[in-house]
């Protein structure tokens, strides 16, 4: 919310961390306006490689109905670097004529700088170094150990320049160790 000028929405509970419903959360983003002269709600669910980014993103959508999902590792994948212009051109500007109701984007720096003003809600997940490495060896498989300290380095780097968890509506613990369904629910920390 903090810096878009729209209001706040008002938690069920005021205590936090607390345990939330994906339908929750898609009732509130399906109450809020589409941003930045888009007439989608576009939704960002960021954070740092293997925070659970995929999972998170992929069970909202479930809960608003079957909401679409961009991955920007689909985009990278196509188009390699730049690949922000490509998502900007292909996905974001169709948006100003229509589009689905929500818009999920989901990926590393989904809710930069760049795209906040055009976000009808920002989701920023958020996990230690250690596990989410090992959730990324496990996913990738063993030869791609060797590339995590350079994947951590470029995104210590963004994340510094850009801290999109300020910008956030909610933060997310991506490995939560309270009791909670993960396929229906999340620990919301902010």
């Amino acid at each position: 919310m903090a810096g878009r000028g729209r209001a706040l929405r008002t938690p069920l509970s005021t205590s936090l961390p607390r345990v939330e419903t994906y339908r929750q959360l898609a009732e509130r983003i399906e109450a809020l306006p589409p941003a930045g002269g888009l007439r989608t709600r576009v939704v960002a669910v960021d954070g740092q490689g293997a925070a659970g980014k995929t999972t998170f993103a992929g069970r909202l959508a479930a809960a608003l109905g079957g909401a679409p999902v961009v991955h920007t590792d689909d985009v990278f994948a196509r188009v390699g670097h730049p690949w922000w212009p490509t998502l900007e051109s292909d996905v974001l500007a169709p948006l100003a004529a229509g589009g689905p109701g929500v818009l999920l984007i989901e990926g590393v720096s989904s809710s930069r700088r760049a795209i906040a003003g055009r976000l009808a809600y920002a989701i920023c997940m958020q996990v230690p170094a250690g596990p989410r490495m090992a959730r990324g060896i496990a996913r990738d498989g063993p030869e791609s150990a060797a590339h995590w300290g350079r994947y951590e380095a470029e995104e210590t780097e963004f994340f510094s320049a850009d801290p999109v968890w300020e910008r956030a509506d909610l933060v997310v613990d991506g490995a939560p160790r309270v009791p909670l369904d993960p396929e229906a629910e999340y620990l919301r920390l902010r």
